[in-house]
């Protein structure tokens, strides 16, 4: 029999992932089953089991996917040259969250995986660990901002990027729940509450 390529094996896990993301944003983490994922993945139950072998596999990979995306615009604007203001710096990363709100949007999964880290230790683990690297980007750039001078010399760069980045899911849990507000006027506050 031949080998099945690691490109086969790859789109097989993806065509999975993308079945159950349908069927988590739709119906939610609880009233999907696996037999819902195979369903929708239209493929056999061994295929499934075969590359996750429970729901709670799947949420894990799913929650990986959308971490992975935020960690990568956080690190770099964290690593950005010349340091970014401040300012701009949450106006790209909610640039960034702008595109991950909407009807299929990985951020209204992400307020799944919150929920159900709750009741799951090895997910409570995972999402603990995965939002405390987040808050670490925004003290680095945090820190550059205070040696870069726009932040006074005895700003605390832990407390001020752990306040920064909580704007961010403060931001898209108000536009998944509520409909707004709109960028441009959390920004304008923001920057009005700094101004004080």
């Amino acid at each position: 029999m031949p080998r099945v390529s690691d490109e086969h094996l790859a789109a097989r896990r993806q065509q999975i992932l993308d079945a159950a993301r349908r069927c988590f944003l739709r119906d939610g983490f609880h009233n999907t089953s696996m037999q819902d994922v195979i369903a929708e993945a239209g493929l056999s139950v061994g295929a499934v089991y075969r590359y996750f072998p429970s729901k709670n596999d799947l949420i894990t990979s799913i929650a990986q996917t959308v971490i992975g995306g935020a960690d990568e615009i956080f690190a770099e604007l964290a690593r950005h040259e010349p340091p970014l203001p401040l300012s701009e710096v949450l106006e790209r990363a909610l640039t960034y969250v702008d595109s991950q709100t909407g009807e299929d949007g990985v951020l209204r999964l992400a307020i799944q995986v919150w929920s159900e880290s709750l009741r799951d230790p090895a997910l409570a683990e995972f999402v603990r660990t995965t939002y405390t690297g987040f808050r670490e980007h925004f003290v680095a750039m945090a820190r550059r901002a205070r040696d870069a001078g726009e932040l006074p010399p005895e700003a605390d760069p832990a407390a001020v990027g752990t306040a920064l980045f909580g704007l961010v899911p403060g931001y898209f849990m108000q536009r998944i729940l509520t409909g707004s507000p709109n960028r441009a006027s959390y920004l304008a506050g923001v920057r009005t509450l700094l101004a004080g």
